[in-house]
């Protein structure tokens, strides 16, 4: 993956930031800043409402705290686009760049990335000091042709950031609120939002089991795109974000944020009155909220990375043993880290867990190093789960 973290704008404190809250209805020029007084926050329901009173961003304990109506104050003034009808074409879908992973600032306590060294499945300790100790690089792997069953959870999500096409990586999970029958899809903030002063991105859509049957592989661009998606594109509704992020990313740079670097949409069948996505796909993955990390044992993560050597057509992992920890802010809950070598592309895919033999969703793809030898995903703990909690009850 390309870099997925920036470095840190802005950090939440003790005291509480003010953030007026827009409606983000289209986008315009890419990451163009609103006036001064206005910054666009993550959207949950598709009836926002314009010129809504600005709310206050609460300090990191006090958001824990939110109940559901204040996540509703959060959301109700913000949508998302619905894509346009037809406008993800086969062409558009194979030339959609890489959303860049984020790359860490440097950190003057954290060693350099080291050079690739053999695959290694064993976890490693943090060094002393504080810094983190790197995992060793893991080669990812494709998932052979036609995925199974299982896989189809796993998929490629496409948008518009401005005038150019982008793709990131997404996992259809399990809604409490109509089980069996989910229309979710957990990524990454940076893919559905351009963080500090910028706005949600546009004709977000998800297409699940994306070249399962192996179409596009070894080359191939003559495939029809019904072909390519077997499920087709599944439109984005309604979506959020963290209020970190949107508070405070540099979506191009690693820092704070990228330890909230999570995101939510619920999607619409192509076919109107057709089943949920879960039902269609054969499955979901619940999500495993404060994931005990001694508990936490050996992590899978999944995406498409597009960026060199791969070309965003193969449904790849990287088998990361235990994770270890990315601290960053200490304040915050420190990201999962795995060795892996995926790049840009993979952004946002799902990280699994086995919880009681079963798989579990523990994290998703945040930010990476430029040598690709290791990805790293936010700790889905309080903030996370309370968000998820409102979205599963209110998204339309």
């Amino acid at each position: 993956m390309s870099p997925i973290s920036r470095p840190s704008r802005a950090v939440l404190g003790a005291s509480v930031a003010a953030l007026t809250m827009v409606v983000a209805t289209a986008c315009g020029p890419d990451n163009v800043d609103p006036p001064a007084t206005a910054a666009p926050t993550a959207g949950a329901s598709a009836a926002g409402t314009p010129g809504a009173a600005p709310i206050k961003l609460p300090t990191l304990e006090e958001l824990k705290t939110w109940k559901l109506e204040d996540w509703d104050k959060w959301a109700q003034a913000n949508v998302i686009t619905p894509a346009v009808k037809g406008y993800w074409t086969l062409q558009k879908l194979l030339e959609a760049k890489p959303k860049p992973l984020p790359q860490p600032a440097p950190d003057a306590t954290q060693p350099p990335a080291q050079p690739a060294a053999a695959p290694t499945t064993q976890p490693t300790a943090a060094q002393p000091g504080g810094a983190d100790q790197l995992p060793a690089v893991v080669p990812a792997k494709p998932v052979a042709h036609p995925f199974p069953k299982n896989m189809h959870v796993n998929g490629k999500i496409f948008f518009k950031d401005g005038n150019e096409d982008y793709v990131c990586s997404g996992t259809v999970v399990s809604d409490p609120a109509n089980p069996g029958k989910s229309n979710l899809v957990w990524t990454a903030s940076h893919c559905l939002h351009g963080g500090k002063g910028n706005k949600y991105y546009t004709d977000i859509t998800f297409a699940p089991a994306f070249n399962s049957n192996g179409v596009l592989s070894n080359g191939n661009k003559q495939a029809k795109l019904e072909d390519a998606e077997p499920y087709g594109e599944w439109t984005a509704t309604s979506g959020m974000v963290s209020p970190q992020w949107a508070a405070e990313a540099d979506p191009e740079k690693g820092g704070p944020w990228s330890q909230y670097d999570f995101g939510i949409i619920k999607v619409a069948n192509p076919n109107p009155g057709g089943k949920s996505l879960e039902e269609t796909v054969g499955g979901s993955v619940p999500l495993w909220f404060n994931a005990p990390r001694d508990q936490v044992g050996a992590v899978s993560n999944y995406g498409f990375p597009e960026g060199k050597p791969f070309d965003g057509v193969e449904l790849e992992h990287c088998d990361g043993g235990k994770p270890s920890k990315k601290t960053g802010d200490p304040s915050r809950p420190a990201m999962l880290l795995i060795g892996c070598n995926m790049t840009g592309g993979s952004s946002g895919g799902g990280w699994y867990a086995t919880k009681d033999g079963k798989p579990a969703l523990v994290s998703d793809t945040s930010i990476g190093n430029g040598a690709n030898t290791y990805e790293a995903g936010p700790y889905l703990e309080d903030v996370a789960q309370h968000m998820f909690e409102y979205f599963s009850k209110k998204a339309k």
